[in-house]
């Protein structure tokens, strides 16, 4: 770790999101005030007002929980099978120009729930599977959706928070146009533009096929006549055959517009397989800085529009705190563990100062592989420029542990905010326990209805991954799309649905979710994973939301305890740490904990 260029990045980029997070917050105030002006009002307020017209929006009409609950699960479930219709049938839709086949039920399942839900998820190669048309309009436009719901589920919550002896939460549909219109757009459109001048592509082009210097030889499954793999004789091994290769096909299309909204809107899924470390999605150490820098620009801004909404700066930047050294903690193990390398490479003649460069890109090198893995993971964004099943057995816990926290390390843009005020909640209710008190939190009593709620949270995030995790580890289906065996092989599993319910996408990448059988067990399991990750935690956010919204205000006293300052700070971290430590830690010990010792035992799997 002693590395002064890798200090001196890490310091630009603290400095950069700092600089970034009070300007940006005040902008969401005022895009997500409906009666609020923005310097973009000359130019997207026209496409506001016809957008409400067309589609019978009244702005102005606010709804209580329940309305505001029904828009977003009947918005979300018409995007959802409109995603899945054309998945099906992309062979039947233009801008298709490789002739790309309709997905099967359960891969289009899995991806529409994956895309619905803002985890994206990717069951399949991108290059080789989406048309141009499914990569813009069906997966592309859900980027856009899925994190401009999440953002107006935050709203909703502050507003729930900042209000008093009201029954309405905000408009649903009002919230996601401007944000839309106001927030997301604008910022791709500037982002995408320097993505193409890093030279990431952008256009519609058939694929490129080129020559190789030499020829080589690879597997590939055998098929018979009808197209399909021939199995060995246990049926579940399909046989290999050896296919001569002396051409490379170089991918196209529109890239550079969806890597703008994948990063910003914490979505993570790649135009291609290798995501963010291929170089048409991530060319340069700058591409990689601003993506990085994208990730958590939402994120972060949203604590300084937490505490302009409460009256209480000094709150959201404790919240803002909170997160950061939660983050830089994550940050410094996980590079720590990269940095010291594989005991066994080392016997094999590897030098202990090279660190562990296996499933890096040696353009991004330990350390921004290190920091990229755990921002990605502390928000629920998913994008990788590294293979996290390829991290030593510590440095693959961090992101891991990052996502079972329920990624409220900033987290995914709105997904963040309001899982962390579930925790602010839970902490306050912890201290007012303490003192023998009611808990009390910013003027608001918390009552045993709204505890309730924050632990039917909390027990949706734990017992689906667990109980998702622990059928899967013994099943058939579940260990035939392992690609290791022991602890390593647990820890892609638990990882695979931790990624899934916590609606991040990024994975332990030796797991075959699809495998060569077309077996459906894997895309369905974790297809459902994410919709309850997503959705059986957002429905009693919303109800807190209205709960909140309608108490009355009672004044503070020498007893009240204090939402800013170093001991909120320590308790916050703390409940953090504990839910997830408690809930989660028998799992990892059986997983990357003794995975670490067996490693440096001399054992691999």
């Amino acid at each position: 770790m002693n590395n002064p260029n890798a200090w001196l990045q890490f310091a630009l980029y603290v400095g950069a999101l700092v600089l970034i997070t009070k300007p940006l917050g005040l902008y969401l105030v005022q895009v997500l005030d409906v009666q609020g002006r923005t310097w973009l009002d000359r130019i997207v307020k026209p496409f506001e007002r016809i957008t409400y017209r067309v589609c019978g929006i009244d702005p102005a009409l606010e709804q209580g929980w329940v309305g505001y609950t029904l828009s977003l699960l009947i918005f979300s479930l018409v995007g959802m099978l409109m995603t899945y219709f054309i998945l099906r049938f992309q062979d039947h839709l233009p801008l298709n120009p490789q002739g790309l086949p309709g997905l099967a039920p359960h891969l289009a399942f899995n991806t529409a729930a994956s895309f619905t839900t803002n985890t994206n998820w990717q069951s399949y190669t991108g290059e080789s599977t989406m048309s141009y048309f499914s990569q813009m309009v069906a997966l592309a436009i859900h980027n856009f959706m899925s994190a401009a719901s999440g953002i107006a589920v935050a709203a909703a919550l502050v507003r729930g928070i900042a209000r008093h002896s009201a029954r309405t939460i905000g408009n649903f549909w009002a919230d996601i146009v401007r944000v839309t219109y106001y927030v997301l757009v604008p910022i791709c459109l500037v982002f995408a533009l320097f993505l193409v001048s890093q030279g990431i592509i952008q256009n519609f082009k058939p694929y490129t096929t080129a020559k190789t210097f030499e020829a080589f030889t690879i597997q590939v499954p055998k098929v018979d006549a009808a197209g399909k793999p021939v199995m060995a004789a246990d049926g579940k091994t399909p046989v290999m055959v050896d296919q001569s290769v002396d051409t490379q096909t170089i991918v196209q299309g529109p890239v550079a517009s969806q890597i703008a909204i994948k990063m910003l809107g914490t979505n993570g899924g790649g135009y291609v397989n290798a995501n963010a470390a291929h170089p048409f999605e991530n060319p340069t150490p700058l591409s990689n800085f601003f993506q990085m820098l994208s990730i958590f620009a939402i994120p972060s801004a949203l604590t300084y529009f937490l505490g302009r909404m409460v009256k209480n700066q000094k709150h959201g930047w404790s919240v803002w705190c909170a997160m950061f050294a939660m983050f830089a903690c994550g940050v410094l193990v996980c590079w720590k563990a990269e940095s010291s390398g594989n005991p066994i490479h080392q016997k094999l003649g590897v030098s202990a100062a090279d660190g562990n460069m296996e499933g890096k890109e040696v353009r991004f090198g330990i350390f921004s592989s290190a920091l990229f893995a755990t921002i990605t993971t502390d928000a629920s964004c998913g994008a990788v420029n590294a293979m996290h099943d390829s991290f030593t057995p510590i440095g693959g816990l961090v992101p891991m542990f990052n996502i079972e926290t329920g990624e409220v390390i900033f987290g995914g843009v709105g997904a963040g905010l309001y899982g962390m005020l579930i925790f602010v909640i839970l902490a306050v209710f912890i201290a007012g326990l303490m003192v023998g008190r009611t808990p009390e939190y910013l003027g608001k009593k918390i009552e045993a209805y709204d505890v309730k709620l924050v632990m039917l949270v909390l027990m949706v995030l734990s017992a689906t991954i667990l109980g998702f995790t622990a059928w899967a580890s013994v099943t058939a289906w579940g260990q035939a799309g392992l690609n290791n065996a022991g602890p390593h092989g647990f820890s892609e599993m638990l990882y695979a649905f931790s990624s899934c319910v916590g609606n991040n996408g990024s994975a332990f990448a030796g797991l075959t979710a699809a495998p060569a059988d077309g077996d459906p067990h894997w895309d369905t399991a974790l297809g459902i994973a994410m919709l309850v990750g997503r959705f059986l935690m957002i429905v009693p956010i919303l109800a807190l939301a209205g709960n909140l919204a309608g108490k009355k205000l009672i004044p503070s006293s020498a007893g009240t305890f204090r939402t800013e300052g170093f001991t909120f700070i320590a308790l916050l971290i703390g409940t953090v740490l504990l839910v997830g430590a408690l809930t989660f830690l028998p799992a990892l010990a059986v997983g990357p904990i003794v995975e670490h010792y067996l490693m440096g035992a001399g054992t691999l799997f």
